[in-house]
């Protein structure tokens, strides 16, 4: 629940990199710009909008030149307006360890008709902002529905509590994987990323969890598992109604409803499963279909056009079903072996693409789908979002834009992705990538993705949207700053 007045201090010199949990690097001071950012297309420019936050994750537009901008590990709701803060409308008390804290926001699709503005937060237990992995409840993560005054947000109900908290036998507490974006797509639903937190069971294509062979079925972890009861339903894009209800028309409804329980209505929610962890989804605003990028652990980035009852393939394969043999010798080798969790090591990934297709759980109207673009290594891809309209250009209108989780190498990428005439497919006029596989040379490194590099120097970026006049909005988390890109 929110709380009246703040009750911790914000950490002011150095931004921890929660955000990236396993890509942990050395960002910059809050504040500090570095070099400034850039964009290849001489006809466009870069300019800042605002500057001096702390840690912000993402924004959603009010109106022209007035949006509200989330700060992760302080709780804030903060109010932008004419490029400058204006005030806190909102402070939730956050556990930012790792990939915590307040990390998503939408608004309703009436809005402000309806002025409900939907949240994603990792609650701390101490009632105060908290920075350590243990201080966070099982059921950690919240969707919350608020309400918008003009001035303030207030709590009206919760829509959805999801797993946080990561104690694995053996092992350091975790608090990474935990998504946090929401949407509204054209159907008026809200769909909801969360990422596996580390499970292995029936969403992560593990049916008996974390054992190479089936029987016996074993627990997940300490709580349960592994059918996707309460606490282990991660790993997945939520389907629900605005009040937090689940669609009957949703693509595993009756799959669910057949499988009972808690596990079975939890199942109902499902929109797609098999994933990993992201930090960038949105909606094609031609077609309308769904679009994510996945983090793979050392290998295999992907971007995914997620259709309804996805399987995704992890933990089984990440990247195209074809090249699981080289998804496997990654990460078995000296330099990368592990997949987090020591329960179920990557020597079990399959050694062929047919092995791997028969190890994939499929439930009944689900369908496993490879990426629609991949990296071989990882290059830590962050915030997605489509460019909509001409204001850049018409060459832009209808583009993928995926900022970097990294603020290294390419100094925070912006990568440029145009999509094929029936928008389901990612094209490109480089011929090393006729095959939708960027083959790099190491992870972080950009190798044969080069042509799709639109900028630099963006630092970590966490949301990439198109604002109300058209133009394209990159939030930094790394630089503390939103920054626009607009036609010259």
């Amino acid at each position: 629940m929110p709380r009246p007045v703040r009750t911790a201090a914000v950490a002011s010199l150095l931004l921890s990199l929660a955000l990236l949990g396993a890509f942990l690097a050395r960002v910059a001071p809050v504040g500090a710009q570095g070099t400034p950012p850039s964009v290849v297309d001489p006809n466009l420019g870069v300019r800042v909008v605002v500057s001096g936050l702390v840690q912000p994750t993402t924004m959603a537009f009010l109106g022209p030149s007035h949006f509200l901008v989330l700060e992760k590990a302080s709780g804030r709701v903060l109010r932008v307006l004419d490029g400058m803060v204006q005030d806190t409308v909102l402070d939730l008390p956050v556990n930012s360890a790792s990939e915590r804290g307040l990390l998503g926001i939408a608004l309703h699709p009436n809005f402000p008709g309806n002025p409900g503005v939907y949240l994603y937060w990792t609650e701390s237990s101490t009632g105060a902002d908290s920075g350590a992995l243990a201080n966070v409840a099982l059921l950690g993560n919240r969707v919350d529905r608020f309400v918008w005054n003009g001035t303030t947000l207030t709590h009206e109900a919760n829509i959805i509590r999801l797993r946080a908290f990561q104690s694995d036998a053996g092992q350091p507490l975790r608090g990474n994987h935990n998504g946090g974006m929401v949407k509204f797509g054209p159907d008026g639903k809200l769909y909801i990323f969360i990422g596996d937190e580390g499970r292995r069971g029936w969403m992560q294509n593990l049916p008996c969890g974390p054992t190479p062979t089936c029987p016996p079925t074993v627990a997940d972890d300490q709580f349960g598992g592994p059918a996707p009861d309460d606490a282990h339903l991660t790993g997945v894009i939520l389907r629900l109604n605005d009040d937090g209800t689940t669609p009957p028309d949703n693509p595993l409804f009756a799959t669910g409803a057949n499988i009972g329980g808690e596990a079975g209505e939890n199942i109902q929610k499902v929109f797609a499963y098999g994933l990993r962890n992201s930090f960038g989804m949105d909606f094609d605003p031609m077609a309308g279909s769904l679009w994510l990028e996945q983090n793979g652990d050392d290998s295999f980035t992907e971007i995914d056009l997620v259709d309804p009852g996805m399987n995704g393939g992890w933990v089984r394969v990440m990247g195209p079903l074809s090249r699981i043999a080289e998804f496997k010798a990654i990460e078995t080798s000296q330099e990368f072996f592990g997949l987090q969790q020591d329960r179920w090591p990557p020597t079990l990934i399959a050694d062929n693409t047919l092995a791997g297709k028969l190890s994939i759980f499929i439930l009944p109207d689900s369908i496993y789908s490879d990426p629609e673009f991949s990296w071989k290594y990882e290059v830590a891809p962050a915030g997605l979002g489509f460019q909509a309209g001409n204001a850049l250009g018409p060459e832009y209108n209808g583009n993928l834009f995926v900022g970097g989780a990294r603020d290294l190498l390419a100094g925070g990428h912006l990568f440029r992705l145009k999509l094929s005439a029936n928008r389901r497919e990612i094209v490109s006029d480089d011929p090393r990538l006729a095959d939708r596989v960027a083959d790099n040379l190491a992870k972080f490194d950009i190798t044969e993705s080069e042509t799709l590099l639109f900028g630099r120097d963006f630092g970590v970026g966490t949301d990439v949207r198109s604002g109300p006049n058209g133009n394209l909005f990159v939030v930094s988390l790394s630089k503390g700053t939103i920054y626009e890109i607009f036609r010259k």
